[in-house]
């Protein structure tokens, strides 16, 4: 059991890591939204599911590891919680303490990754609003109100200013 326990330990420490690194790009991610360049939000999103890719994987092994655990324990691995576990622990006080201790740093860096992640979030529904506001601004230019122009039968001609202009001046 303690060859187990210390599995879960290095792949617990090894997902600590890999969001830790996933926190930086989430964070330099926010200046480039900021400043809107889109081809290093480009390359950073890559350098993400780079990490994300691990991650995934560190979760399988994650839940592996937590099922043989639950296998030996005789619970059910769904019911099975890491602070259950933590506390199932009391007998060996060095496991208890190290897997505590990478508990609480997983809970705090996905804690912070959360509090990023909805900043960035926030970041971009305002800079998608900014485009379609300018989008209706640009297509409400492009429209004009209607004369009041009327033949000689008392109906309006429909005649729109500026509509024989295209949209764009272009001087040469």
């Amino acid at each position: 059991m303690a060859s187990l326990i210390d599995n879960l330990i290095e792949i617990l420490d090894k997902e600590d890591q890999e969001y830790r690194q996933l926190l930086e790009l989430s964070t330099s991610k926010t200046q480039i939204i900021v400043t809107g360049d889109l081809d290093a939000l480009n390359s950073l999103t890559d350098k993400e599911q780079g990490h994300v890719d691990r991650i995934s994987a560190l979760e399988s092994r994650r839940e592996s590891a937590m099922a043989e655990i639950a296998k030996i324990l005789n619970t059910d691995v769904a019911a099975l919680k890491l602070s259950e576990l933590i506390s199932l622990l009391k007998k060996t006080p060095r496991e208890q303490k190290q897997l505590a201790e990478i508990h609480d740093r997983l809970h705090n860096t996905l804690t912070e990754m959360k509090i990023v992640n909805e900043r960035n979030e926030e970041l971009l529904n305002t800079a998608i609003e900014m485009v379609e506001f300018n989008m209706n601004l640009i297509q409400s230019m492009r429209t004009a109100p209607e004369t009041a122009n009327y033949n000689k039968g008392a109906y309006s001609t429909g005649s729109v200013l500026g509509a024989a202009t295209g949209s764009f001046d272009a001087k040469q």
